[in-house]
């Protein structure tokens, strides 16, 4: 045995003396709600960002001879467990970066953690503003789009003079921050009413009501803008007949499960961050192609998500030649441009949010189809939207 352990040490040092040291692993985490309300978001994620990293590294997993080692940490969706779970992963699991989490409450619990850590968090796809805002620090990167980008691509769609908009979202961060944006958006429209209503709701008559009651005797275009996550279906409102006071239902885009609920509204009008048949390149071709083979169905709304941060994580790995210590890699993402399903997305220096396009859709009904299919209007490119920087860096 000790003969052994000489043998062992002194290969060891021949193979340090040469120059040829081992590479080490470059492990990172994904802190998402694996289970908990928003769990189908999450799947979604986690199977986006595997692809993101195979694609990116030829389905290697490596970069620059290091092996890329992803560890997964379930949140629950519970900020306390949040936190908990990324402390775990820059200390006990010794990761470079992490990537996550699918709640934004989770989200604003696990920005501190990183800033104590000194590591990178790179959201995806947590939405709150405030997550690149005033509850921001230099070790947060987003790939996924802020509730901004969300409010103000859906304020070109529907932003115009004599309409009238009521909005019904959640009681939260996630619903808060989009209304905010909205609101702050509109040039032309009128926000007459906002609702708010727990997360947990079920029944959406009493909120339903007050929105009516807002908007009915209104004169031109009423519209009432949901914006809802996770559970619950508050198009249940439709049920109540608001068109009886030409009342119209308006949203962002969503994942293909809820999508459906969408085939009740033909021509109703919002923005998407992603619908696997609009953008046109060679990712998410590959994406799509992929996914059918794999799945044996198209990729959601969450799925390029997840593959944008792999690839993000990926492209600096390169640029920095597998050196995944925090301060390298915040130099080379912050302005770092790189190619996603939606094609090029960049970092902005300032707040780490990245630039990106959103899609101004119509929905058309296909009988053929088990969901109802946003058709794409315009592509609104980054640039067409002026998202604030609200970190006071």
């Amino acid at each position: 045995m000790q003969l052994r352990r000489t043998l062992m040490s002194g290969l060891a040092a021949a193979v340090l003396g040469t120059g040829l040291a081992v590479a080490q692993d470059i492990k990172i985490a994904h802190v998402y709600d694996k289970t908990g309300v928003l769990e189908a978001y999450a799947k979604q994620t986690h199977a986006g960002l595997m692809m993101g990293l195979e694609y990116a590294t030829g389905g290697t997993m490596m970069v620059n001879g290091h092996k890329l080692v992803v560890v997964e940490k379930d949140t629950q969706g519970k900020p306390d467990v949040a936190k908990s779970q990324l402390a775990s992963a820059y200390a006990d699991d010794k990761v470079a970066l992490a990537v996550g989490p699918t709640s934004s409450g989770a989200a604003l619990a696990m920005l501190p953690v990183a800033e104590e850590y000194k590591r990178i968090l790179l959201v995806e796809p947590a939405v709150a503003d405030s997550i690149t805002g005033d509850k921001w620090n230099r070790f947060i990167f987003r790939t996924g789009r802020n509730s901004s980008q969300d409010a103000i691509s859906n304020a070109v769609a529907l932003d115009k003079a004599g309409v009238n908009i009521a909005t019904l979202a959640q009681d939260y961060a996630f619903g808060k921050d989009f209304v905010k944006a909205f609101r702050g958006a509109l040039k032309q429209a009128k926000l007459v009413h906002e609702e708010y209503l727990p997360a947990t709701t079920t029944d959406f008559t009493a909120g339903a009501q007050r929105l009516f009651d807002k908007l009915k005797n209104l004169p031109g275009r009423k519209i009432i803008f949901i914006n809802w996550a996770g559970g619950g279906n508050p198009f249940k409102i439709a049920d109540l007949n608001p068109k009886r006071f030409g009342i119209e239902i308006a949203t962002g885009g969503n994942i293909l499960p809820a999508l459906a609920a969408y085939k009740a509204f033909p021509g109703l009008e919002g923005s998407a961050y992603y619908y696997y048949e609009i953008p046109k390149n060679k990712i998410n071709e590959w994406l799509v192609k992929e996914h059918f083979k794999r799945f044996n169905a198209p990729p959601d709304f969450f799925t390029a998500g997840g593959m944008s941060a792999g690839l993000a994580v990926v492209e600096a790995l390169k640029k920095t030649k597998g050196d995944a210590s925090t301060e390298k890699l915040i130099a080379t993402m912050e302005g770092m441009s790189f190619e996603t399903p939606k094609g090029k997305m960049t970092f902005r220096k300032e707040d780490h949010q990245a630039m990106q396009t959103m899609y101004h859709f119509k929905i058309k009904v296909d009988p053929k189809v088990a969901w109802a299919v946003p058709e794409l209007v315009r592509e609104i490119k980054a640039e067409d939207m002026q998202i604030p920087i609200t970190n006071k860096r």
